[in-house]
């Protein structure tokens, strides 16, 4: 009753564009690969990447020019005549001793890192959805139990108000009841606050801004019940599957293939010219078409390769130190959503079950109560009824975000049952 009372208040009072049919977890996490700015950033990045790939493969192709200049000059004679030319020219490289080899390695590396990225991104993106839709649900059931809570402090406060009239309560124990009514009325609108920034964020996640999901569907949650294997079985499985790990191991594979094709910069390279030329001034020594082999030794360079190949090097060195500390992070986050995971159905279920049972049976006895009016206890105990559901509800999202986020670590999998990584 309390979440059709705040779904209608939802629809009443925001001017937002909204969702009229209830919101599922599954409908949402549809929105993972929707055109948010995250993914799109990521597209960016890998389409970057392949461009890069294509660019460095085109070292190899065929090209074409024309070479042309406008001129005059003086004659033996001392009489200046015109000395122009143009020149078509075709040339194809043949060797370049590792060069093109070395660029197009590095830069498919670097599309096998931002491909790795973009799966990091989708699973990044999944576990914020969920967390968004869990923050929903979550502030409209709390919302519900505050509002229960402010509804039983009014009433309380306004009988009191009958009473200080009559001479039946002084006015400090009056005032009393108003503080704490305007206490829990604070409460009460702050939680209202959270269910509107709520849906809106969920609203930015889903990549929907301005059209706020008003009623959520509440989500089975069946994953919650898997089997999760043990640290020491998973831990080799994230290493090897964990797609930020992925990422760093291309970007230093990368690195290497750079520093190979820079040092190639020091050796020689062996292209074919195919030359057709017009002249404005004949002579024997000129020919119109000419063909041949063109053969580049590099004699002196200067720094120009051995300072490229430092900085490639310290590229790379920043890229394993990278990948050491993600190591650490990976195994301490791993551990910590296991030991989460273990807390939350080992301890946290149980106590939250037993506060539901105890509130249940409270509230059995304050509507017996309240029927035979001997307290008026029955909304306290209504709203402490909801605050343990919200509790038990807690549980099982926080164990959902847990599970998925296991499964983000490893790639988007766990392991099957006796798999090695």
């Amino acid at each position: 009753m309390k979440r059709v009372l705040v779904v209608a208040l939802l629809a009443g009072v925001w001017t937002a564009h909204t969702w009229a049919a209830p919101l599922t977890l599954d409908e949402a996490l549809s929105a993972v690969t929707s055109p948010h700015p995250d993914w799109r950033m990521a597209e960016a990045e890998l389409a970057a990447a392949r461009a890069d790939r294509d660019e460095a493969g085109s070292r190899q192709d065929f090209a074409l020019y024309l070479d042309s200049s406008l001129r005059t000059g003086r004659r033996p004679d001392g009489e200046w005549k015109p000395d122009n030319v143009a020149r078509l020219v075709a040339r194809k490289p043949l060797l370049d001793f590792g060069r093109t080899e070395g660029a197009v390695n590095a830069a498919a590396s670097e599309v096998s890192a931002r491909e790795a990225v973009l799966v990091s991104v989708a699973s990044l993106r999944r576990l914020d959805i969920m967390a968004r839709f869990f923050d929903v649900l979550l502030a409209d059931m709390q919302y519900a139990a505050d509002n229960e809570f402010m509804a039983v402090a009014y009433v309380s406060r306004d009988n009191a108000g009958d009473r200080v009239e009559v001479g039946q309560m002084s006015r400090p124990e009056f005032l009393k009841l108003e503080a704490e009514y305007q206490d829990i009325r604070e409460r009460r609108n702050a939680s209202l606050q959270r269910v509107r920034a709520a849906r809106q964020r969920l609203a930015h996640a889903l990549n929907r801004p301005g059209q706020l999901p008003v009623d959520l569907a509440q989500p089975a949650l069946q994953d919650n019940a898997r089997t999760v294997p043990d640290y020491d079985t998973l831990l080799p499985w994230v290493l090897a599957n964990n797609p930020r790990l992925r990422a760093l191991d291309a970007q230093i594979a990368a690195a290497d293939a750079r520093m190979a094709s820079v040092r190639s910069d020091n050796r020689p390279s062996l292209d074919a010219e195919v030359v057709g030329a017009g002249y404005s001034r004949e002579s024997t020594t000129r020919d119109e078409i000419s063909a041949g082999l063109v053969l580049t030794v590099p004699l002196y360079q200067g720094a120009r390769v051995d300072s490229r190949v430092a900085r490639e090097r310290a590229i790379r060195e920043r890229l394993q130190a990278e990948r050491e500390r993600l190591q650490f992070e990976l195994a301490d986050t791993l551990l910590a959503s296991l030991q989460e995971v273990e807390w939350l159905r080992d301890t946290a279920r149980a106590a939250a079950d037993t506060q539901i049972e105890y509130r249940d049976w409270a509230l059995e006895r304050a509507r017996a109560e309240y029927e035979l009016e001997m307290k008026t206890n029955l909304g306290t105990s209504m709203a402490e009824t909801q605050v343990a559901q919200l509790r038990r509800k807690q549980v099982e999202y926080r164990l959902a975000l847990a599970l998925a986020r296991i499964e983000a670590l490893s790639g988007g999998r766990l392991p099957p049952p006796g798999d090695k990584p």
